[in-house]
Formats: structure tokens, C-alpha cells, sequence
């Protein structure tokens, strides 16, 4: 991966991190402050943010959902980069096994999913099409190395046992949420995704960038 290759642009596909970012409902919203100016310390302006771990685009951690599982810190970087393919599934209501024989899988390390929920960062859905246990147990069959979805969960908004995220990470697939995708064409990408070093944390805010592959493919 040539990161500086210019006349291949990275895209973001980040949310915005600012006051009308929305969040899980009862959790911590995201603030920015100025804490220090440049006028009060001589020198330099110092922010001050506050904000939960799962607001923006975000990677979760095995800690996220088991209390023996690892955090953020202890996830291989190299399921964060790479090439990732991007398929728009807006037209279904469940993120199943059924759904996932009838694409192009063939090859594919990282999969990030379009689905029918516009990519809305100030506005928190009231469902997301969720990711299914046979669903999640035939990714990892595929020996997927990361899946990342546009919304804020892969389990149900209102899921206790988070199935979806227990079967990724017990494979040993690593989970991004709150992805922008609607913009762009199915098709496959260069991937970087990296998550804060955390100690200790379950989950982190990703700066989030793709841009389409050269002629010649490589990973």
C-alpha cells in the first residue's frame, strides 16, 4: 500500500465529531472546549474533549461486550488496513447467511456494508438491519479479517445478548461502526481504519479513509 500516492486521493468516510454528532441514547455525547487559550498560557490554544468511546465512527473491542475479552490495544493494526470491499445491501432487512451467498465475497479480508440507513451522523436510527448469528458464523467461515457497517451497531439497537459481536470477535473478526458509505460505488478499496492506543479501553474513534485500487491489485 502506497499511502502517498497522489493521484489516487484518500476518501473519508469518518462522521464529524462535533455537538450534533448523536449518540447512544444515555450515553456520553461528544464536546470540544477550549480549555486553555493561547492568551491565558503565552504560547499555545489546548482542547479539552469529552466523549464515549462508540460516538463517530468507532471500533469496538472484545471488552466492549465480554469482561475477559481483549481491549483495544491488544487488536492486530493489520485488520484496521488493507483492502476492504464495499457492497451495498440497502435492500435487505437482515444481515443473514442467505443474504451474504447471493455476493461477491470471493477474496474478500475486509467487508464494509451500505445498508438501507442513511448516513445521517446527527440523527441516532431507530433501527438498523442487524447482523444475524448464522450471518456472523459464515463471515468468519470466509476467514474476514474486519467487517464495518454504517450505522451504530451490527446487533440490534435494543439487543442485550449482542450475538452478532460475540460471534465476530470469538472468530477473531474485528467490528467498525458508523461508517459513511453512501457516496460511494461498490467495488474494492484500500482500506486504513486505526484505532486510538487505548489502554485498557473498549473501543476507540477511527479516522475512517478508503480509495479505489490501482489497475493492479495488491494487499
Amino acid at each position: 500500500m502506497n499511502v502517498c500516492d497522489e493521484s489516487r486521493p484518500w476518501i473519508d468516510i469518518s462522521q464529524p465529531l462535533n455537538e450534533k454528532t448523536a449518540h447512544w441514547p444515555g450515553d456520553t455525547p461528544f464536546s470540544y472546549e477550549t480549555a486553555l487559550t493561547k492568551e491565558e498560557t503565552g504560547s499555545v490554544n489546548i482542547g479539552r474533549m469529552t466523549t464515549s468511546l462508540h460516538s463517530g465512527t468507532h471500533a469496538d473491542a472484545p471488552f466492549h461486550v465480554n469482561d475477559r475479552g481483549a481491549g483495544i490495544l491488544d487488536l492486530d493494526l493489520h485488520a484496521f488496513l488493507g483492502l476492504a470491499r464495499i457492497v451495498d445491501v440497502s435492500n435487505a432487512s437482515v444481515l443473514d447467511e442467505k443474504l451474504f451467498r447471493t455476493l461477491d465475497l470471493d477474496g474478500t479480508a475486509r467487508l464494509l456494508l451500505k445498508t438501507s440507513v442513511p448516513n445521517r451522523p446527527e440523527r441516532f436510527p431507530e433501527a438498523v438491519p442487524a447482523l444475524t448469528e448464522d450471518g456472523a458464523l459464515f463471515l468468519a467461515e470466509l476467514g474476514l479479517k474486519l467487517l464495518g457497517v454504517d450505522v451504530p451497531s451490527i446487533d440490534p439497537l435494543d439487543s442485550r445478548e449482542v450475538q452478532a459481536h460475540h460471534t465476530l470477535f470469538e472468530t477473531g473478526t474485528a467490528v467498525l461502526e458508523n461508517l459513511m458509505l453512501d457516496d460511494l460505488p461498490d467495488g474494492d478499496y484500500e482500506l486504513i481504519a486505526l484505532p486510538l492506543p487505548l489502554q485498557g479501553a473498549d473501543g476507540s474513534p477511527v479516522r475512517a479513509v478508503v480509495r479505489p485500487l490501482p489497475n493492479e491489485k495488491g494487499d
